[in-house]
């Protein structure tokens, strides 16, 4: 018999461009989609569930959804809201769930009482976690006037149009217990390399996807138990992880969705293999936002739980500082931003590295296939050591010339978000392949920055194939002795879904305004440059050493042309990691920060995760930081003005958002 999931009317919430619009609804007028206008696209699980949010993780995020959904300047939906308005449907426009891999955001829509929710089209990440936990998602909108109308709608025909993968997922009631049945080390066909077919060429990711495969031996259902070489684009499999990594806002909701399914049996597979971060939260006692919302108790609860699942599994971990500890620290703590640290530490190219965080592509400019994936997926992986992957579609980023200088990666990043087909999903679940002569002139460095914004893209993933550059980083910062070997490349007959070409001879500074990265323009064309409030450097984007060798040249610069930070500009530098920290300690460019006047930051997620000094605290304030991600309430209630590292510290000397060269030509004249 069908499972039917309907088949008498429900409340359903409009998500809209009108605050005014949501506000009825959730005041109990109900509405058809021909009422409603435009829906709102673009809904970031920023503010499906703010940061705060975080701090739970059980039924009590059910009180939360869409809180921080923010709609002509206001926020229509308080806490409780959904849960009181009985909603079991919500609909919303395009690309829906953009941002980060925070699972909170369809747990606490689930928890709310929502059942199903109707998109126009969705995030990968998003989507993944929806069905990992048994929140139903589609993008038929027709499936609208049949629920309004108490048509019988089935599970069945919701999970027709997915994959097969994703669809026996859904059925099995979500991914652990799949996992279970299916997933178990003793039940899994090794990874195996198959021939290719003759003459048909394979992308980078491709090889290196083909090469860690995994069959769940006795799963049924057409093209899952026997995956030929060449999987298709959205065919559902699984690869084992080299590396899995998880930081403080995920390990105690992993933990507890353990434990219930597994009681006492949980065990996992390669625990040597497994790396715990602490480093979103260590500034929490200096963040008005936590401040505020009485939730530091929350976070301490939040990092214990972690503590405790590492001491109990005997875990790898690494913890970032508050000042203080880092005032009495012996210089042996090696911590940091997951990622970053993933990429100076531990992966390598040709390998498969995936991570709770949205940005774990960073470590793809060695040339690895890194990718974020939620809780569930996690909490599945630590059990089996496996992950599950949809296999995307391509595209290949030439770029072509050479960058002049003062131009960097962060610029290229902002320009390719400003494309009308990436702004229209053409990057959503792809692969980024970035290339090109400007991309062989590239550090490693500047090559993570355009990797770790393919978050931002809509990407799984982007990979930079490794070479020369690769090798010496991984002998320089790791004394690790790496041989490319002759496969780690694409080959020239690979199929790509699309091409993007970038002259990046072309290319001028560039910023994003507020509201969405997507925003972006280049700074010479905007007339009326906002007064910066706060200045932020650092975030796994731009917290790197060659991001902080940009910083130094500015404000270095800056103070030998007599030039300090205005009073009402709080300029701050945020180190990513503590290899960075060492770093500039030895080139001696703390002098010259504190010089101008930079508070200098311990290694953390910091303001980008709006959790400690560099968040704003009034909407009327504007920061220009380096962040890569500028949703409303992402780093607090004010507007956030993304840039490159040198744009950032020449607008916190100018007092407004210019570039270093605007900040050179108003010193020569």
């Amino acid at each position: 018999m069908p499972n039917i999931l309907f088949d008498t009317p429900v409340p359903i919430l409009f998500l809209t461009c009108l605050a005014q619009q949501v506000a009825s609804q959730i005041n109990g007028q109900r509405l058809s989609l021909s009422d409603v206008g435009k829906l709102r696209d673009d809904i970031s699980t920023d503010e499906i569930t703010p940061v705060p949010v975080l701090t739970h993780f059980d039924e009590t995020l059910g009180r939360f959804p869409y809180t921080g959904l923010t709609l002509e300047g206001e926020r229509p939906i308080e806490v409780d809201a959904i849960r009181h308005g009985g909603f079991k449907v919500v609909v919303a426009g395009r690309r829906y769930g953009k941002g980060s891999s925070r699972e909170h955001s369809p747990m606490a829509e689930r928890a709310a009482g929502v059942r199903l929710v109707i998109a126009e089209s969705f995030e990968r990440i998003y989507r993944q976690n929806a069905d990992n936990i048994g929140l139903y998602t589609s993008t038929d909108m027709g499936l609208v006037q049949r629920i309004q109308r108490g048509e019988a709608v089935t599970v069945e025909e919701l999970v027709a149009d997915r994959d097969a993968l994703s669809a026996t997922i859904i059925l099995a009631g979500g991914l652990l217990p799949f996992g279970q049945r299916y997933l178990a080390p003793d039940v899994l066909d090794m990874p195996e390399s198959s021939p290719r077919s003759e003459g048909v060429g394979q992308t980078l990711f491709q090889k290196i996807v083909a090469r860690q495969r995994l069959h769940p031996a006795g799963l049924a259902g057409p093209g899952m138990s026997s995956l030929p070489d060449g999987t298709p684009v959205g065919q559902g499999l699984f690869v084992r992880a080299h590396w899995r990594f998880i930081h403080e806002y995920y390990t105690g909701m992993a933990a507890s969705l353990l434990k219930t399914h597994l009681d006492e049996k949980v065990r996992l597979v390669d625990a040597q293999q497994i790396v715990v971060f602490e480093d979103h939260t260590s500034y929490v006692e200096e963040s008005p936002n936590h401040l505020r919302a009485g939730i530091v108790p929350n976070v301490v609860r939040m990092c214990e739980a972690q503590r405790a699942f590492v001491a109990t599994h005997g875990l790898r971990e690494h913890r970032t500082l508050t000042e203080a500890q880092a005032a009495s620290d012996t210089g042996q703590n090696v911590a940091g931003i997951s990622h970053a640290m993933m990429a100076e530490h531990y992966a390598l190219p040709g390998q498969v590295v995936v991570g709770t965080d949205s940005h774990t592509p960073h470590s793809g400019a060695l040339g690895c296939v890194a990718f974020g994936v939620g809780t569930t997926d996690m909490a599945n992986a630590f059990v089996t050591g496996v992950v599950r992957l949809t296999m995307p579609g391509s595209i290949r980023v030439e770029l072509s010339g050479r960058l002049a200088p003062g131009v960097t990666a962060k610029d290229v990043a902002l320009h390719l978000l400003a494309l009308p087909q990436i702004r229209e999903g053409l990057g959503v679940g792809k692969v980024f392949e970035f290339c090109g002569e400007s991309l062989r002139h590239l550090s490693v460095d500047e090559r993570a920055t355009l990797t770790n914004m393919v978050a931002e893209l809509g990407g799984l993933t982007g990979l930079v194939a490794p070479d020369d550059r690769t090798v010496d980083f991984l002998l320089e910062r790791r004394g690790v002795r790496f041989t490319v070997e002759p496969w780690m490349q694409s080959d020239p007959g690979a199929v790509y879904d699309a091409y993007l070409e970038v002259d990046c001879t072309a290319l001028a500074p560039m910023v994003a305004a507020p509201g969405d990265p997507g925003n972006g323009s280049r700074i010479d064309h905007i007339r009326e440059r906002p007064r910066v409030d706060i200045a932020y450097g650092g975030s796994c984007t731009a917290g790197k050493r060659e991001d902080f060798d940009h910083y130094h040249e500015v404000l270095a610069w800056a103070l030998e042309h007599g030039m300090r930070v205005p009073e009402h500009v709080s300029l701050l530098l945020q180190y990513g990691t503590t290899a960075v920290r060492d770093h500039c300690v030895s080139r001696g460019y703390e002098q010259t920060f504190r010089a101008m006047g930079a508070r200098i930051l311990q290694p953390s997620c910091g303001a980008c995760a709006n959790c400690g000094p560099g968040s704003s605290t009034d909407a009327a304030q504007v920061t220009v930081s380096t962040i890569n991600r500028n949703f409303p309430g992402r780093s607090g209630p004010g507007q956030v003005w993304l840039a490159s590292a040198p744009t950032v510290m020449a607008s916190a000397v100018a007092g407004e958002l210019v570039s270093f060269d605007e900040l050179r030509a108003r010193q020569d004249s």
